[in-house]
C-alpha cells in the first residue's frame, strides 16, 4: 500500500482527454453496430464533453448530447448553454429557446438522431442502475414513439466501465482534493470545542474547506450523540456538543469537478470502551480490504474482507451486527460523489488498476449506535494507494 502525494493539479483537460473518452465509447458502438449513443444526464454529458456548470441545479430545461459513431459529440441544448458548450469538446451545437410551451427540444433531438441512425437504426442508451434520462416522462414517450423503428440498446455497463478507469489527469485531481480535505479533517481538534452547536461545526468545516482551496462543499452530513450516533445522513441540529459525545463528519468536497468522499469520527472529552472498540473494528476492516486490493479481485471480495472483520463479532459482550444495514461497504469515486461499483456481496465488477474507490465499513455497537468510517483509495497495478490521509486506529478525542 502506498500513500498519495499532493501534486499541484491542473484545471481542465486537453482535447486529447475527451477524444480518448469518446473513442473508447465509439469502440463499444462499433462492436454493437450502434449509430449513436444518447446522453441526457449531467455526469455523462460532462464526462464526454467537459460541459461543467452548476446550472444543472435548475430542473427546468432538458439537455442532450448525441455521440455519433465517429467524431466529436453533437450537443442539442437550450440556447442559454450555447456559449459554454461551444468551448467544450463538441463538433456541433444545436439549440432551441427553452423552456418552450411544447416540444422542448424533442423535434431537434429527433432530427439529430435520424442523421446518425437512419431507418431503422440502433441507439445506445444508459438504462441501468445509477443512470437517468433527465427529461419529462411524457417526452420519453414521445421520443420512443417517434423512434419505433429504432432498437434501443442498453450501454450502461460499457459506459460505466469506461468512466471507472481514471486517466492520469483525473487521478491528479482526486489526489489534490483528497489531500486538501485531509488537512481540514486534521485541523478539527484545533477548533471544535464543547458547547459548539453541531450546525456551527458543520458551518466552520465548510468555511475551512473553502479556505483550504476546495471549489465547493457539495455534501456534508454527520451526527453527534451521547455515546454514539444513529443517523449518518441527517442535516445538523443546533444541539451543542457535550462531553461524552461521539460525532462524525462525512463530506464530499469538489475540486475542478472531482470529489473526495471520506469521513472522520471524534469523541468529545472521552468515549466508552464500546465506542473505542467499534472504531478499532472499522480500522481493522479497512486494513483487511486494503490488504487484498489489487487488479483482478471483485467488488464483492472487498465487501467480504470487511464483513469478515465486522460480522459476526463480539463488542465487549454485545453482538456486533456489522454494516449490512446500510447496504454496502463503499463504492466508486470520481466526477460524482458515488459511482459504480458497489462493495456488496453481489457486485461482481472486476477491480482494475486506475479505479478510484471508497472503503466504507460500518458497525452497530452498544445501544444500537452506528459508526461508519471511510477512506478513498486508488487501485494501482500492485495494490492500493491511499488518496485520503489514513485515520488512526484509536478514536480521536477533542
Amino acid at each position: 500500500m502506498t500513500v498519495a502525494s499532493s501534486p499541484i493539479a491542473q484545471r481542465g483537460f486537453d482535447t486529447a482527454e475527451f477524444a480518448r473518452r469518446c473513442a473508447a465509447a465509439q469502440a463499444v458502438m462499433a462492436t454493437q453496430n450502434l449509430g449513436a449513443i444518447l446522453l441526457a444526464s449531467e455526469a455523462e454529458i460532462r464526462y464526454f464533453t467537459g460541459f461543467m456548470t452548476q446550472f444543472w441545479q435548475s430542473p427546468t430545461r432538458p439537455w442532450f448530447v448525441v455521440l455519433p459513431a465517429t467524431g466529436a459529440p453533437v450537443a442539442v441544448i437550450p440556447t442559454i448553454g450555447v456559449p459554454l458548450m461551444r468551448a467544450c469538446y463538441v463538433s456541433d451545437v444545436r439549440s432551441w429557446a427553452s423552456p418552450a410551451a411544447s416540444d422542448d427540444g424533442i423535434s431537434l433531438l429527433l432530427d439529430t438522431l435520424r442523421q446518425h441512425l437512419g431507418h431503422p437504426g440502433r441507439l445506445g442508451v444508459m438504462m441501468g442502475r445509477e443512470t437517468a434520462l433527465r427529461l419529462p416522462l411524457g417526452d420519453v414517450f414521445v421520443l420512443t414513439a417517434a423512434l419505433e423503428d429504432v432498437e434501443m440498446i442498453d450501454v450502461t455497463k460499457q459506459v460505466q466501465q469506461i468512466r471507472m478507469i481514471k486517466s492520469a489527469p483525473e487521478i491528479d485531481k482526486l489526489r489534490h482534493v483528497c489531500a486538501t480535505v485531509s488537512d481540514v479533517f486534521d485541523s478539527v481538534p484545533d477548533w471544535a470545542v464543547t458547547g459548539m452547536p453541531l450546525s456551527e461545526l458543520f458551518r466552520q468545516f465548510k468555511i475551512k474547506a473553502l479556505q483550504a482551496g476546495v471549489d465547493d462543499v457539495s455534501y456534508l452530513v454527520g451526527s453527534a450523540g451521547q455515546g454514539g450516533y444513529r443517523d449518518i445522513i441527517a442535516p445538523p441540529t443546533d444541539r451543542p456538543l457535550q462531553n461524552g459525545d461521539i460525532f462524525m463528519l462525512d463530506t464530499g468536497c469538489v475540486w475542478d469537478g472531482y470529489f473526495s468522499d471520506f469521513d472522520r469520527n471524534f469523541a468529545v472529552g472521552n468515549a466508552s470502551d464500546t465506542a473505542h472498540y467499534a472504531h478499532h473494528q472499522l480500522y481493522d476492516a479497512t486494513e483487511a480490504a486494503l490488504a487484498i486490493t489489487r487488479p483482478g479481485i471483485m467488488a464483492k471480495d472487498l465487501y467480504a474482507a470487511m464483513d469478515a472483520v465486522l460480522r459476526p463479532g463480539v463488542a465487549l459482550g454485545d453482538e456486533a451486527s456489522g454494516g449490512d444495514d446500510v447496504g454496502r461497504y463503499g463504492h466508486g469515486l470520481g466526477i460524482q460523489l458515488t459511482e459504480p461499483p458497489s462493495h456488496t456481496h453481489w457486485d461482481e465488477t472486476v477491480i482494475r488498476a486506475g479505479m478510484a474507490l471508497t472503503l466504507e465499513p460500518s458497525v452497530i455497537y452498544g445501544d444500537g449506535f452506528l459508526m461508519a468510517a471511510e477512506e478513498n483509495i486508488l487501485v494501482t497495478e500492485t495494490g492500493a494507494e491511499l488518496l485520503s490521509r489514513r485515520c488512526g486506529r484509536d478514536l480521536r478525542i477533542v
